[in-house]
């Protein structure tokens, strides 16, 4: 048996902009949350209804069907308030009883982290569209499967291996970052980005989500299981690709990573209003990142184009229109036609008008970090 071979890497993942990983849960205004001076507050429902001290089983029962925010008073909102979960900064703009924040993954204690399986999602990508080109893959209509969740499986049969055992990926393990204090939450809104909602005279309906704020730092670390590669794993069945690949992240996921910001700012300066979202991106484009430094983009709100092999696909125009009609992939106002995909997600700032309206502007993209790769002594 070979002498073990693995590198370990400390990483260090900086928000560049605001990140979203849901729960798949929404939050109910009056009866998850409610909102008081300026600010969020998630209800603990259970300790709000051990303090009413309730015998009788009829008015137990009828506390029980009353929205949890009823049965709170002002005096109850101040932090460290038993009655919340936690408090996070800034208010949903929707003010109706039952509107919905998309809640952010966190541990049972409240306290929100980064799952390595995102980390690891947002590179595999990169290590794709890198591959395809290593590779010399062409668009292919034929090798698509037809089931849409497995479209590109053999594409990805191709470039990572034929089988979950003989997958690259299995080479490279991300963990959870350690959590942190729910302070670093904010209440984020954001929306829908195409040029014909740009024309509107007013917004539409903003999502709105708990995020984590720009500047928040994960530590992470990240292992290379190298001897994997081997001429003892193969004798034993293994054939990984693309060790190479593994052990030139930085310079890859960056690739990866300045491709998407050159497009994005292509479209993005397109959209009136859209003056922030460039800003970012003009400033990404001429930032010097160091050895082991580089750009990553995951979480909700990223697209298409995050998610997919994007910019190979999107060099041949043919197979982007058939594989958009084929898997039916154009929704509600893009169905028209036009450059898949026809729309971005943005967050927004409010501003106050001089009629004493709200007023909605694009502000920054979603998911970008700035992660450090450092590999231990």
């Amino acid at each position: 048996m070979p002498k073990y071979d693995y590198k370990v890497y400390d990483l260090t993942l900086t928000t560049l902009t605001p990140l979203h990983i849901g729960t798949g849960h929404d939050l109910l205004r009056d009866y998850d949350y409610e909102v008081a001076g300026g600010k969020t507050w998630v209800i603990n429902q259970a300790a709000l209804l051990d303090a009413q001290n309730v015998d009788d089983p009829k008015v137990a029962a009828q506390l029980a069907r009353t929205p949890p925010a009823e049965l709170l008073e002002d005096k109850d909102f101040v932090e460290g308030s038993p009655f919340f979960r936690y408090v996070i900064r800034g208010r949903p703009h929707s003010e109706q009883e039952g509107a919905v924040i998309q809640e952010q993954l966190k541990t049972i204690f409240d306290q929100p982290f980064l799952p390595g399986s995102s980390v690891k999602g947002a590179l595999r990508t990169a290590l794709g569209w890198h591959a395809w080109k290593v590779l010399n893959l062409e668009p292919d209509a034929d090798q698509l499967n037809d089931r849409p969740k497995f479209a590109a499986a053999n594409y990805e049969h191709k470039i990572f291996g034929r089988d979950p055992n003989n997958d690259t990926l299995r080479a490279l393990q991300v963990s959870d970052s350690a959590p942190l204090d729910a302070s670093r939450l904010f209440l984020m809104n954001a929306r829908v980005v195409s040029p014909a909602s740009a024309r509107k005279a007013a917004a539409d309906i903003p999502v709105e989500l708990e995020g984590i704020r720009v500047d928040t730092t994960f530590k992470a670390s990240l292992k290379l299981d190298l001897a994997l590669f081997s001429d003892w794993a193969k004798k034993y069945g293994l054939r990984l690709n693309g060790r190479d690949w593994l052990t030139d992240i930085p310079r890859i996921a960056n690739a990866h990573a300045i491709e998407q910001v050159k497009s994005e700012t292509k479209w993005f300066k397109g959209i009136p209003g859209a003056g922030g979202v460039t800003e970012f991106y003009d400033t990404l484009q001429k930032s010097s990142l160091g050895s082991g430094t580089f750009l990553l983009r995951l979480g909700w709100g990223t697209g298409w184009e995050n998610k997919t092999f994007g910019s190979r696909l999107q060099a041949d125009e043919e197979f982007m229109a058939y594989i958009v009609t084929h898997y039916r992939m154009r929704k509600g106002a893009s169905a028209g036609g036009g450059k898949f995909p026809s729309s971005r997600r943005a967050s927004v700032q409010y501003e106050a008008t001089a009629q004493g309206s709200a007023r909605d502007t694009l502000a920054k993209p979603l998911g970008w970090m700035l992660v450090e790769m450092t590999e231990r002594g």
